[in-house]
């Protein structure tokens, strides 16, 4: 992948294809993992993105799993948006304390809003 591109990292696969539409139908190039460990894997294979949008509860491996797996120091020029239906307090807390950059409330995120924070980061 390369710094223009973004990651979505959701085991809902509705919201998980949803997602990859709405970025793709403005030109943003857009790979999709279901969960952390795949996602790891998939970052393994094809490099950083610009933006990682990151569900928290997932199977497999959740979004702390990832994080602490992933290890944002070691990838500064890739951006976390935390990207969760839960407004859990204690695991957003953790996420930004592992390097996620931010938090937006799935349920808030409009697609232009989904297209505004990634353009926002990519430029």
């Amino acid at each position: 992948m390369d710094k223009k591109s973004v990651l979505i990292v959701e085991d809902d696969a509705d919201l998980r294809d949803a997602y990859v539409m709405i970025l793709e139908s403005e030109g943003i190039d857009t790979k999709a993992a279901a969960n952390g460990q795949a996602a790891l894997e998939l970052l393994q294979e094809e490099g950083d993105p610009g933006v990682i949008f990151l569900d928290l509860r997932m199977p497999v491996m959740n979004g702390i799993e990832f994080l602490q797996a992933y290890d944002t120091s070691q990838h500064p020029d890739t951006e976390i948006v935390v990207f969760s239906n839960y407004d859990a307090k204690n695991e957003i807390d953790q996420a930004y304390a592992l390097g996620a950059n931010r938090y937006v409330l799935k349920a808030r995120a409009a697609p232009k809003e989904l297209i505004r924070i990634v353009r926002t980061i990519l430029s």
